[in-house]
């Protein structure tokens, strides 16, 4: 839950209201029902104060002689009536709670999926300067505490406030002397409370921090326990856990044992008010300005004041947390998307071809620091072109602008003479596989994450992309063989097979052009050279981009591209740039 306070929380709230605007009818029936299941409980102390006094007149009667003892039969009615009045605030109570969770259920998910479609809409730039954390928490837990605040807090704040002003009301319809006594208790009490409450609000934010260093510190040795024994780090790591763990409990024990004497201060106020309401009202029974049955109904009236008290406090407490997550909701929701494709956008044909032209293309992820910088080449269908250069040079930023992960800042990119821009991005994507470097893998078979590059396609069709790969051999050394399930951390398979996988899922979509941005950075040699041999059949027809370090990689293609600095330096053949001894020809030598 988020412990920051909001900017704006008015606006936040206004504008929650006005997206639960579709449910504004339940909603004012949920209240509704609050509201006359809260009445129905506070006029219950009354009736059965007019119980007790009917009991006490009844013996008084008998006792002095004019009366004809106790009349069960009325008594009877009355407690039926209050079992009647109780019953029915108990349904009603249930009834809305129901209702609101339907309603909360039904925000809930409305928001968490167009949490889900504004995440696959957003552009690469978002995600490239906002921490992942940072988007998981916003769908996660700042909507969890939004469900949380709509299915309690706000139904809370109505029957709280609907208990105080009816309490208010009848005790002072009982005795105004006994009532102001009563309503003198109320304000102390918030006032213990609120100075408990904020105290014990500080520590429990810090335990939830120390409890986030604890989790934290323990994923981080579990995932990289084999450093931390390989560097005899296990001491330093206890000791790092010890000051975490002494901080947390510190925290834990001090949030608990201070939320703890709230009520205990409450029940003290409470007492004390009894003792008051008793004593006042005992003199002002015998001035007979109060029945016996008044001062009971009030002493209930006490009792039932401490619960909305408690929970105006904590809800007033928990505003800028419901705010605050309401705000980072709707700030997320009101994020720029990506660009929208063009209404006329092309519709390419099945054997269109191919053929790529990058013209004057010039590219920066942040103002005056170009990345890719006035940069022209052509590529005919069924060429092997290679990418290379030092690190950073713009080598996988190109293959991200032909994909349109991003678009150009000038200049244009072709295929098939037709500018990138102009094409559906699913329509453009569809004509092509990529295989990156950091591979992605999802906790399923891997069956299913090689299928995940083309759905449709059989387990022999998977098998076979995965012989091209060079996956097929380890794979039925596995246990289970395809049908072995990955694991959440994925460290069942080393990072040169979690490759091979990623290899064989951009095989199995067949694509007219093919990319492999250092997607054998971690295989060997040995293996990389299988791969190779086998991925050649499969190159030809198709464009093949391949960005790699690898002379092995490189020395085939039909076109080697140069970059330095985001420029093309030099293009041509193995042997030609070799023989122009120029960039190409120093990186070899430094390799």
């Amino acid at each position: 839950m988020p412990n920051e306070k909001p900017k704006n929380g008015t606006k936040a709230i206004l504008k929650l209201i006005k997206y639960i605007g579709k449910h504004k009818i339940s909603m004012l029936v949920s209240f509704l029902i609050a509201i006359i299941a809260a009445l129905l409980a506070a006029i219950g102390p009354k009736i059965l104060g007019g119980a007790i006094d009917q009991v006490y007149n009844d013996i008084m009667g008998e006792v002095l002689g004019t009366g004809g003892g106790v009349d069960f039969n009325k008594i009877y009615s009355i407690v039926i009536i209050i079992l009647g009045l109780y019953l029915a605030s108990g349904i009603l109570s249930y009834v809305q709670g129901h209702l609101m969770s339907r309603i909360t259920a039904k925000v809930t998910y409305r928001m968490r999926k167009e949490a889900d479609d504004k995440l696959h809409s957003l552009p690469l730039s978002y995600f490239d300067k906002t921490p992942h954390g940072e988007i998981q928490s916003r769908i996660s837990n700042d909507i969890d505490t939004l469900s949380m605040a709509l299915s309690t807090s706000v139904v809370q704040t109505i029957t709280a406030i609907t208990s105080i002003i009816a309490i208010t009301i009848i005790i002072f319809t009982i005795n105004w002397e006994l009532a102001i006594i009563a309503l003198i208790t109320i304000p102390i009490s918030f006032v213990g409370i609120a100075t408990i409450f904020n105290p014990s609000q500080k520590e429990y934010r810090r335990q939830q921090k120390d409890l986030g260093e604890v989790n934290s510190h323990i994923e981080e040795v579990f995932s990289g326990i084999n450093i931390v024994r390989s560097f005899n780090s296990e001491d330093k790591m206890k000791e790092k856990f010890d000051k975490i763990n002494d901080s947390l409990y510190n925290s834990a024990w001090k949030g608990s044992f201070m939320s703890g004497i709230m009520w205990p201060i409450t029940n003290l106020v409470g007492n004390v008010g009894y003792v008051a309401v008793a004593i006042v009202g005992s003199f002002l029974a015998f001035a007979g300005t109060v029945t016996i049955g008044g001062i009971g109904a009030l002493m209930m009236y006490m009792k039932l004041f401490n619960q909305p008290i408690t929970q105006v406090t904590n809800i007033s407490n928990m505003y800028h947390q419901i705010t605050a997550a309401t705000e980072r909701i709707f700030d997320f929701l009101a994020e720029e998307e990506e660009s929208p494709d063009k209404f006329n956008a092309v519709l390419p044909e099945k054997n269109s071809p191919t053929d790529i032209e990058f013209n004057n293309v010039t590219f920066n992820y942040f103002e005056d620091t170009p990345v890719i910088n006035n940069f022209s080449a052509k590529i005919k269908e069924g060429e092997k072109v290679a990418i290379v250069g030092d690190t950073g040079a713009g080598k996988s930023t190109l293959i991200k602008l032909l994909m349109r992960f991003y678009d150009v800042d000038s200049g244009e990119i072709k295929l098939g003479g037709i500018n990138v821009g102009d094409y559906r991005r699913d329509d453009l994507r569809n004509k092509m596989s990529i295989a990156f470097q950091d591979t992605w893998l999802y906790n399923d078979t891997i069956l299913e994450n090689i299928r995940y590059g083309n759905l449709k396609a059989t387990d022999t069709d998977v098998q076979n992309a995965a012989k091209i790969a060079g996956a097929h051999h380890f794979i039925r050394t596995l246990p289970n063989e395809y049908n072995m399930v990955l694991n959440e951390e994925f460290d069942n398979l080393s990072g040169g097979q979690k490759q091979l996988i990623t290899i064989a899922r951009a095989v199995l979509a067949n694509p007219k052009i093919l990319i492999l941005d250092e997607a054998t950075s971690n295989i060997d040699s040995r293996t990389e050279n299988t791969i190779l041999k086998s991925l050649n059949a499969l190159m030809k027809g198709r464009i093949t981009f391949i960005v790699a370090h690898r002379l092995s990689w490189v020395k085939n293609a039909d076109l080697i591209l140069v970059i330095k600095d985001g420029s093309l330096v030099e293009q041509g053949k193995h042997a030609e740039l070799l023989a122009q001894n120029g960039e190409y020809a120093k990186m070899l030598q430094n390799k």
